[in-house]
């Protein structure tokens, strides 16, 4: 018999306790609302060949920040998936794109963000840069718009707005171009 339920209804994330240890799963559509438990996560900002970063607009219909300008792709691990294994697996998803020189670069960034309409992000979310060369195919119930952007112009913008972005982009940038600096050369990310 085919199930009747969607991906994102069966979808587990990883709850975890205060020291950031697994503690057990919960489905995500039954997540996130106005208590979120401390859950794991991760960002990715993929960069292309130049050094720019695409930067993506949220889906309208999404549940938390419809609309809002953030970093390349998020998502939740599976309970037992490789952190990495799990960024490729949601670029994938929703940009469309293969991606290669997967780094880490904030291994221990935790968040909490509560959205206009009251519901809480509570994030343990490693944060990683990736490169492609592919051109994307954003999935249009994760992403309604999408741009290359120079990475110091949108450090810029960031540290001068941080409210025109995602409230983790908004604290994941600045971090980033500590890291980084706010010039991406040719080799990097």
């Amino acid at each position: 018999m085919k199930s009747t339920l969607s991906a994102s209804e069966t979808e587990l994330v990883v709850l975890l306790d205060e020291t950031a240890k697994p503690v057990g799963t919960a489905p995500k559509a039954e997540v996130h609302h106005g208590s979120t438990p401390l859950h794991l996560a991760f960002s990715c900002y993929v960069f292309d060949r130049a050094g720019r970063v695409l930067v993506t607009r949220r889906a309208l219909d999404k549940r938390t920040w419809p609309g809002v300008w953030t970093n390349s792709c998020c998502g939740h691990p599976s309970p037992g998936e490789d952190p990495e294994g799990a960024v490729h697996r949601r670029v994938a998803q929703e940009l469309g794109i293969g991606i290669d020189d997967v780094r880490l670069r904030l291994a221990d960034f935790r968040y909490r963000a509560v959205d206009v309409t009251g519901v809480v992000e509570n994030e343990v979310c490693p944060v990683y840069t990736a490169v492609t060369a592919d051109t994307i195919r954003p999935d249009p119930a994760e992403t309604v718009d999408s741009t290359w952007v120079d990475w110091s112009d949108f450090v810029s913008l960031v540290r001068r707005t941080p409210w025109a972005v995602s409230p983790w982009a908004a604290e994941q940038v600045p971090l980033l171009a500590d890291q980084l600096g706010e010039r991406i050369s040719r080799e990097e990310p």
